[in-house]
């Protein structure tokens, strides 16, 4: 015992601190070590919030993962090795200056993504990995604003982390076009059942997304950038239809239930983790100072930080909660002058820690999915402050499910505030609600974080799976659409019609002839 102790130690160590679960308990032993190569240019560390488990797991288990980014995740794993291209940073405008405005937030990521092309694979650490990636036996990738790192794909098996959860755009190249008259768009949801209106509305959204991103805005410019450095390689959306396995950061608990292919699984949220112990500071803080019992935690993400706040809405909160009588964590990057003594600010929170922390009676958020999907682990009731991009839908999901309440950034006062937070943590169906919510969330047959690191092997060890992928990814939208077959259809029943009426049009002049004659006879 004493041996099997010692031999393993090492192991458990390395995933106590990485706060893993140890997947690696359940499933049998891999039948080999594998490399994997994760390739992920525009990373934002919201979406490492989703890699970093899979993979540390992947490490666990004795495989090989080197990861290529513009910044860096600060892996301490001996079997992870990070190769980080450092580029200029790019300014952008507030993420509160395109509030609710998809087409906005589109034209800040075209300013990020567009330049991070030629910065990136200029980058000889980017040539030297795309040169070796055929020593590797799995590329993967963040599917959403990442076709830049394609190339690293083309002739590799090919995983995507689908951080988003289901998009319906990427699920149509896979061959799995999902049905606008009840999965919603990316940016917003409605009522149920759709009305006409809203169907129409949502289908317009999809088709009108898909277009910028794909045919007339973001991906042509991106291409022409990537075609400069590979002009052999196919075109970036002609890669992207040899996905082998595409990991959903969605399930039942969070999401609405889609059909879905073999090659598309459901692993969310694989990133929620037990809460551990809370930082010195800030415990000590819980125990004894601020006012009050119950504690409010309040982030707006890494995306939409706090300090890009309009200073209106700043002195706005700051006022809300000063009269409160209870404690609040404020993750804000930056010092706040005429703050109450029942606030605790820092710039950088352990969200999970203190979603998990029984105190914790609410979290206010900009409704980013994963922060959601934390919230519902957690069992913490919400109020959604979304700003851009998905944040609007989950609100509306939170308020849909009874999770908590969203508000409007534009008609946000201190009464307004105050009389919102009173009615989450006093009215007892928004706790009911997201604990039933939560243990939906964790009734199924295997850990997310496990069955992902299931698919993902699976994936290297059939190189690539092809048996995953369905044919309806080598059909053109006509084919798919079967316009071609129903136009065949449509000519063969002209083709009838004419017959007939010509034949018809004999017979009656025939008739009519012969009447004529015998009567004239």
């Amino acid at each position: 015992m004493r041996l099997l102790v010692v031999l393993f130690l090492p192991t458990i160590l390395i995933a106590a601190l990485a706060g893993c679960r140890m997947v690696e308990a359940k499933l049998p032993p891999p039948d080999k070590s594998y490399k994997f190569l994760v390739a992920i240019p525009a990373v934002r560390r919201n979406h490492w919030n989703m890699f970093k488990p899979l993979l540390i797991a992947l490490a666990n288990r004795g495989h090989k993962v080197v990861t290529i980014q513009t910044m860096a995740a600060a892996f301490t794993h001996p079997n992870i090795t990070e190769v980080v291209v450092p580029v200029p940073s790019t300014t952008i405008a507030s993420r509160f200056d395109v509030l609710h405005d998809p087409a906005g937030a589109m034209v800040l990521l075209e300013v990020y993504l567009v330049p991070l092309v030629s910065r990136f694979y200029s980058s000889p650490k980017v040539m030297q990995l795309y040169n070796t990636r055929h020593e590797f036996d799995v590329v993967m990738t963040d599917h959403l604003f990442n076709e830049i790192g394609y190339p690293f794909a083309v002739g590799m098996p090919f995983i995507t982390l689908a951080t988003a959860g289901v998009d319906p755009h990427q699920s149509a190249i896979m061959g799995n076009v999902l049905n606008p008259a009840y999965v919603p768009n990316a940016f917003f949801n409605y009522p149920r059942p759709y009305s006409l209106f809203d169907r129409l509305h949502n289908l317009y959204t999809i088709l009108h997304e898909g277009g910028y991103w794909r045919v007339w805005g973001m991906m042509p410019k991106i291409q022409r950038e990537v075609s400069v450095y590979f002009p052999e390689l196919p075109p970036l959306l002609e890669i992207e239809r040899n996905i082998s396995l595409s990991l959903l950061n969605s399930h039942l608990g969070n999401s609405i239930p889609v059909p879905l292919l073999p090659s598309q699984v459901e692993v969310g949220p694989m990133h929620c983790v037990p809460g551990q112990p809370l930082p010195e500071d800030l415990s000590s803080w819980l125990d004894g100072g601020g006012v009050g019992g119950g504690v409010i935690y309040f982030s707006l993400g890494s995306v939409a930080k706090g300090v890009t706040m309009p200073d209106k809405y700043l002195r706005l909160f700051i006022e809300t909660f000063s009269r409160l009588k209870y404690r609040v964590i404020w993750k804000y990057e930056s010092k706040i002058e005429g703050i109450s003594n029942n606030v605790f600010i820092k710039d950088w929170l352990p969200q999970q820690d203190i979603l998990a922390d029984p105190r914790v009676e609410l979290f206010i958020t900009h409704g980013g999915l994963l922060s959601t999907q934390e919230s519902i682990c957690h069992g913490k009731p919400l109020i959604a402050l979304p700003v851009l991009a998905d944040q609007p839908r989950n609100a509306k999901m939170i308020v849909n499910r009874g999770l908590g309440l969203a508000l409007e950034w534009e008609e946000l006062t201190v009464k307004l505030l105050v009389e919102t937070i009173k009615e989450v943590l006093t009215n007892p169906k928004y706790k009911r609600n997201i604990e039933a919510a939560s243990r939906v969330d964790r009734d199924r047959p295997q850990e997310p974080l496990e069955t992902a690191v299931f698919w993902t092997e699976y994936v290297a060890r059939h190189r690539g799976a092809p048996r995953l992928r369905s044919p309806a990814a080598d059909l053109s939208w006509t084919e798919f659409l079967m316009l071609d077959v129903v136009a065949v259809v449509h000519m063969a029943v002209l083709v009838v019609f004419l017959v007939l009426r010509r034949l018809l049009s004999s017979l009656y002049s025939q008739l009519f002839t012969w009447h004529y004659k015998t009567k004239t006879d």
